[in-house]
């Protein structure tokens, strides 16, 4: 076992197991409506965990969640990013949950684990547990952040939740009509997500351009 793995292994702990039993047993958030525009920039969202840079010492990232202290939650929310990178999604899981459960209630850094968190479980697959968790950031319903429309249209297309999807395509629209409304612009709108995402986002504006719905 290379020191990585044992690592890895290291950090899932009987606590983040119960843990990971807590998040699997917890009910699902409700979406609310779409609200009409979503002008609000979110600083939390363009602070993405890295990939790479912590991928050197992984030992450290576990001395550092484990001996606590305010460096903890960091350490332990880019040892969750990384193991589900790797495909550790258990422990990945667990260590989310402990990392969202160290900060604030409705804090810029919650939102910012819980938007990441939802894209590593887009990448997993869990498509239903990746809606939840950006519906979790997206807790705050005075302020109307500019990546819910797209991000959340993105997964309720994969749900096969058509409708929803484009209602919640449509607010972006409404935002910004000279940018959503024409997929050519897409790539440059979302240049952070792959071309097969941006792909599935161009098949609701299309759905959208077909028969836009009314609001509210």
């Amino acid at each position: 076992m290379d020191t990585k793995t044992r690592a890895f292994a290291r950090a899932c702990t009987p606590v983040l197991l119960a843990l990971l039993a807590w998040t699997t047993a917890a009910s699902a958030q409700s979406l609310p409506r779409p609200a009409e525009f979503y002008f609000d920039e979110d600083a939390s969202v363009a602070v993405p965990l890295s990939r790479e840079a912590a991928g050197a010492d992984i030992d450290q990232l576990v001395r550092v969640m484990e001996r606590g202290g305010r460096n903890a939650e960091q350490a332990t929310a880019q040892l969750a990013h990384l193991s589900m990178a790797s495909g550790r999604t258990d422990t990945g899981r667990a260590l989310y949950a402990r990392a969202i459960a160290q900060a604030s209630e409705g804090s810029t850094r919650r939102r910012m684990l819980q938007w990441n968190q939802g894209w590593d479980l887009y990448r997993d697959g869990d498509i239903e547990a990746a809606l939840d968790a950006w519906a979790r950031a997206y807790a705050n319903r005075l302020v109307h952040p500019s990546w819910v429309p797209p991000t959340l249209a993105l997964a309720l297309w994969k749900l096969d939740r058509r409708d929803e999807a484009v209602a919640w395509y449509a607010a972006a629209v409404r935002t910004y009509p000279d940018r959503w409304s024409n997929p050519a612009a897409l790539p440059g709108l979302l240049p952070d997500w792959n071309e097969a995402d941006r792909a599935t986002l161009a098949e609701v504006l299309a759905a959208w351009r077909k028969d836009p719905p009314a609001w509210p």
